[in-house]
């Protein structure tokens, strides 16, 4: 068996994400939740303090330093050997083409700062030039010693949820009914091929979610409010069983470019409901089978509970939802605060690229970029529809 070791950069170690506290206001948008990320600790070790001639007090001012070695141990740690940095810059090598990067030559520099340099000038060019890029680790086994690059989508701890009331109404608006055909498509797509979950469906998040405020409504049936309440979960039943019903037919997929082409806009609603459309369409055409969870990161250990415990799933904070306002929203999205913020991270849509002497998976995140915008859009669309409808 071979043992992987990892190698990260600098003496510190990288702090936990802050638990999300509490969240969602009413928004226009997609909600966010209240979530930063604590800053990291300062090294433990300082830098040894070198006192500069007195008769080149100014010479400082004409030279250009190196970064910092802060990997010392850990590149250390590797065998120095001349197979490493030979294995280290066969794999920064296809790192730096994977990424049309040019790297910064180090050979000329001793063992092991020439390793850490070229490192840190990978990372600085990867900031800078790769969208979705979070971090590079340097790996060493008992044969080899290669990198291994991560990208993410940063979702911002936001939930995306889309609110389907809006919709309904607009189906029932004889000035947007072609409005809500065209989105009904839209719906469809990201019912039947994004795989957006829909919160009647049984094993949703969000179906447990209403399940259970229904149930408390209904042992607290001696206020006054129990039964304006109870009328509110009828609603969202009746409203979220109907959207379904039409949205599960595949012919809205069929018909989708149709409706498209002969939709015409006549003022900024219809122009936004368009854009949405054309991006959705856009999509569809281009992946035409890919889910929303395509990337979600695998669990390492899937007996492992507790790593489980400690991340908020994608399909928690994506879904389809009834409404975004009033007091059933609201009520849910208090419970689920409470719940995020017993968690310590978030799953979001995650690729990592091996460099070593297999082949390097061309892939990318395009997909949820453009996916997670729509969402977006799509939000913001049926609120403002709420808002302005007289």
């Amino acid at each position: 068996m071979n043992y992987v070791q990892t190698y990260h950069i600098g003496n510190n170690q990288p702090s936990r994400t802050k638990k999300t506290k509490a969240v969602v206001p009413t928004a226009q948008r997609v909600h966010s939740l209240d979530a930063k990320t604590k800053r990291c600790k300062r090294d433990s070790e300082r830098q040894t303090q070198i006192s500069t001639n007195a008769n080149v007090a100014n010479g400082f001012l004409k030279t250009s330093f190196l970064p910092k070695l802060k990997e010392t141990k850990t590149v250390q740690a590797c065998e120095k050997t001349a197979k490493t940095q030979r294995d280290f810059y066969k794999s920064l090598s296809k790192l730096a083409g994977h990424y049309k990067i040019e790297p910064m030559q180090t050979s000329q520099f001793d063992y092991p700062y020439n390793m850490a340099l070229a490192i840190w000038d990978m990372e600085e060019k990867l900031k800078q030039s790769v969208l979705n890029w979070q971090e590079i680790r340097l790996l060493q086994d008992s044969k080899k010693t290669y990198f291994i690059s991560e990208e993410k989508y940063n979702t911002g701890t936001t939930l995306y949820y889309i609110p389907i009331e809006p919709l309904y109404q607009m189906l029932h608006d004889p000035k947007r009914k072609r409005n809500a055909q065209l989105l009904i498509s839209v719906c469809s797509y990201l019912y039947y091929i994004a795989d957006i979950p829909y919160f009647r469906q049984e094993d949703s998040y969000l179906y447990w979610m209403y399940e259970m405020h229904k149930e408390w409504v209904e042992q607290d049936d001696e206020t006054d409010e129990a039964e304006k309440y109870q009328l509110e979960f009828r609603k969202a039943e009746l409203i979220g069983d109907c959207i379904e019903q039409k949205i599960f037919n595949r012919i809205n997929l069929q018909v989708f470019e149709q409706r498209l082409n002969s939709f015409t806009s006549r003022d900024t609603f219809d122009h936004d409901c368009r854009q949405v459309a054309c991006t959705a369409f856009a999509l569809y055409t281009q992946y035409p089978q890919e889910s929303i969870f395509r990337n979600a990161p695998i669990k390492d250990d899937p007996d492992n509970e507790e790593d489980e415990s400690e991340t908020i799933g994608m399909e928690k904070y994506i879904s389809f939802i009834s409404n975004i306002k009033g007091w059933l929203y609201e009520s849910i999205t208090d419970s689920i605060n409470n719940e995020f913020n017993e968690y310590g991270a978030m799953q979001e849509p995650t690729i990592c690229k091996c460099f070593d002497a297999n082949e390097v998976m061309n892939t990318s995140l395009d997909f949820e970029n453009r996916l997670f915008a729509l969402l977006d859009d799509m939000c913001s669309l049926l609120y403002n529809y709420e808002t302005t409808r007289k």
